[in-house]
């Protein structure tokens, strides 16, 4: 039999390990982390500043069922040349040519004045408190969750920056719609993510739709058409997508849904993915490489993984090359600089 010493000793150990545990569970939200950026970063200086995004959001999502995955590829697009920090939505100054939005991978970039509207809104709340780099993301964030997915935990803390970068360098940065298994893992490897996050984060293409600009330029490679694609999927896209010219208007015009359930955020893209019916090459590799099969075959069939692996990847990539403290400005108005 223990001694009561024994006993009493026995039980702070235990307390102490599971204080341990705790904190480390919940330090997370608390603790300033990713590039100086912290969970409770505006809980003094705009309390109130997820409400106000959401509230600013919810109607615009009822009005235009696309805007959900505008707003995440706004988000993807800005951090994915030269970090986080809201350059995608300064308008070019007079003296400038070919910025960014040149970029014809921008092509189709939209909901920017939606970002601005919430801004004008917070500059009456909590004037030159909240950055639009951090607008970006929080409206993603609701994109995914008012969608069906889930409510992601970001930190936040960004600067904006004071520049947009070239229309060179978005080229250059941003994947092309050709972009094969290999590119898309060396992409997000730069982000320091795993294949899993990397598969996860692919996921974002299960809302909104692949213009047919993106379609065709994946038949101008056979082996890239042939790869893991259902043959009546195929003959879909060729009838939705004719053979115009991929630059031509009429195939900028006209789309395809990314799945079969392009409103939702859930996992039926990995469905497609399996079955050969993705509509660019990543789409279609992903279901048959040996590195990120298993992943999307797992993701298909438990959507709380899948969710938990895309706010894991959603957070590293929205935490990328981001500015902090004296390193940006906060705008009051996204799109100029002061």
């Amino acid at each position: 039999m223990m001694k009561p010493k024994s006993i009493a000793a026995a039980f702070a150990s235990c307390f102490l390990i599971i204080s341990l545990l705790c904190s480390c569970i919940s330090g997370d939200q608390n603790e300033t982390n990713y590039e100086g950026l912290s969970y409770n970063y505006y809980e003094k200086t705009c309390p109130r500043l997820e409400e106000i995004v959401r509230s600013s959001i919810s109607p615009m999502f009822a009005l235009d069922p696309t805007a959900p995955a505008a707003l995440l590829r706004l988000m993807f697009h800005d951090c994915q040349v030269q970090g986080c920090d809201a350059s995608i939505l300064i308008e070019p100054s007079g003296d400038q040519q070919f910025t960014e939005l040149d970029s014809a991978k921008n092509f189709g970039i939209r909901k920017r004045e939606l970002i601005g509207s919430i801004k004008t809104s917070l500059e009456v709340e909590c004037p030159q408190q909240v950055s639009c780099s951090d607008l970006i993301i929080l409206a993603a964030r609701e994109a995914v969750a008012l969608t069906g997915g889930p409510l992601i935990a970001v930190p936040l803390g960004r600067k904006d920056s004071l520049s947009t970068p070239s229309k060179h360098m978005a080229d250059s940065e941003l994947p092309p719609s050709t972009a094969d298994v290999d590119s898309i893992l060396n992409l997000f490897a730069g982000i320091d993510m795993t294949i899993e996050e990397s598969v996860a984060i692919m996921g974002s293409h299960s809302i909104g739709v692949t213009h047919c600009n993106n379609v065709l330029s994946r038949f101008d490679n056979e082996n890239a058409t042939s790869a893991n694609m259902d043959p009546r999927f195929q003959t879909f896209l060729r009838v939705v997508c004719p053979e115009f010219s991929p630059t031509s208007k009429t195939a900028e015009a006209t789309f395809v849904p990314n799945d079969q359930t392009s409103l939702i955020f859930d996992t039926a893209y990995y469905d497609d993915s399996i079955a050969g019916r993705g509509n660019l090459r990543i789409d279609s590799e992903i279901g048959v490489d040996p590195r990120t099969r298993p992943f999307v075959e797992a993701f298909a069939a438990d959507q709380d993984r899948f969710f938990n692996a895309f706010s894991s990847a959603f957070v590293k990539l929205s935490s990328y090359k981001v500015l902090t403290g004296n390193n940006g400005v906060v705008r009051s108005v996204c799109d100029k600089v002061d």
